[in-house]
């Protein structure tokens, strides 16, 4: 049996445009609180339909590339049969399958356990929606 479960939601401003968020920050403040020096999981869950959580390196293009990547995986035209809000949005339902809702990561000691160069990313390609919930929950 666990110690303690907390939950957090996050508001995370994601604008009107395709874009990478690096929540990193914003989770290290989180399990400060909520860890108190423990072992454990931190799961991170985005509860939209068109969006998703990336693990990847940041500031050095990566962002820019998987945003370019998507984009050629899944290009906003009219081919999607998802056809309401703006051109091309229904590839932004595809999203989460390529991209999940959800990242679960290790906690030592109260920190989050990532390579040196890994961020964790809430990935948006939703110019429709400029605000997303972000859903922090250490297990520990």
């Amino acid at each position: 049996m666990s110690d303690a479960f907390t939950t957090r939601i996050l508001t995370v401003a994601s604008g009107s445009r395709e874009t990478v968020v690096d929540l990193t920050r914003d989770i290290e403040t989180f399990l400060r609180e909520a860890a108190g020096g423990r072992d454990g999981l931190l799961n991170v869950f985005v509860p939209h339909a068109t969006a998703g959580i990336a693990v990847i390196e940041t500031g050095a293009g990566s962002d820019d590339d998987l945003l370019a990547a998507l984009h050629s995986l899944l290009p906003a035209d009219d081919r999607w049969q998802h056809r309401h809000g703006s051109p091309g949005h229904g590839r932004d339902h595809v999203l989460p399958a390529i991209v999940p809702p959800h990242a679960t990561l290790p906690v030592v000691g109260g920190r989050l356990e990532l390579g040196t160069w890994q961020s964790v990313c809430l990935v948006d390609t939703n110019k429709d929606n400029p605000q997303r919930k972000v859903r922090l929950s250490f297990l520990g």
